[in-house]
């Protein structure tokens, strides 16, 4: 499927975290054996789905041909993989209610695996929980809520991913060594902050990427 990515202007949105609703399903399909012995060279590479999300660094929309795509963190990362032909959404799991980061994560649990580094590769997902107040309850119980596309990682450890967190899709750091330091003294950034502070937030509510962090996985063929 071809796609156009497009930049425009859109009004700000008031979430900082992934604010994504119950999503919209593929068409029901015949069930896909899970490959046991697949080369990575059948998938799209690694290197392919890291400059599909670069393309779109700095983009505040998405336009898709063919289909409708949220411009959310999980849509955007849908986009990026439809582009080489794979769609995220697409599981066995049941759950109506499910926003775009579970149905993503549902299907790397049927697709791929998942891991919590400390090495990560491009290409792979990292996943994040509480980045918002999804269940509105007040409390820091919220998991699977922002998802990105791994870019790199640096030498000192910092991953750098690719998500939509605000008002467009940017580059973000994260580094799981020091998942409670911003910046360093010479202004590096080591963690972006993913949630917005609120007064009525708990006192055991996370902020930077590295203190929100879940799990890094890998979907097989790529």
């Amino acid at each position: 499927m071809r796609f156009l990515f497009i930049i425009a202007t859109i009004a700000s949105v008031t979430l900082v975290g992934c604010a994504t609703q119950p999503a919209e399903r593929p068409r029901a399909s015949a069930p896909e054996a899970r490959p046991c012995c697949r080369s990575a060279e059948l998938g799209p590479s690694r290197a392919a789905i890291v400059r599909t999300a670069a393309k779109l660094v700095g983009a505040n929309t998405i336009e898709s041909k063919g289909r409708h795509i949220a411009y959310d963190c999980a849509g955007v990362t849908r986009a990026i993989f439809l582009k080489h032909g794979i769609d995220l959404y697409n599981s066995s799991a049941n759950d109506p209610e499910a926003n775009g980061v579970r149905l993503i994560h549902a299907h790397i649990r049927e697709q791929g695996t998942f891991h919590q580094g400390p090495v990560v590769h491009p290409g792979d997902l990292v996943f994040f929980d509480n980045t918002w107040d999804f269940n509105r309850d007040g409390k820091v119980n919220d998991p699977l809520t922002h998802v990105g596309i791994v870019e790199r990682q640096e030498p000192d450890g910092t991953v750098v991913f690719i998500s939509r967190v605000a008002g467009a899709v940017e580059r973000y750091h994260m580094n799981l060594g020091l998942p409670h330091v911003h910046k360093t003294a010479d202004g590096r950034i080591l963690n972006d902050y993913l949630r917005r502070k609120d007064v009525i937030d708990p006192t055991n509510t996370g902020y930077l990427t590295g203190e929100l962090f879940a799990q890094f996985a890998t979907r097989v063929g790529h």
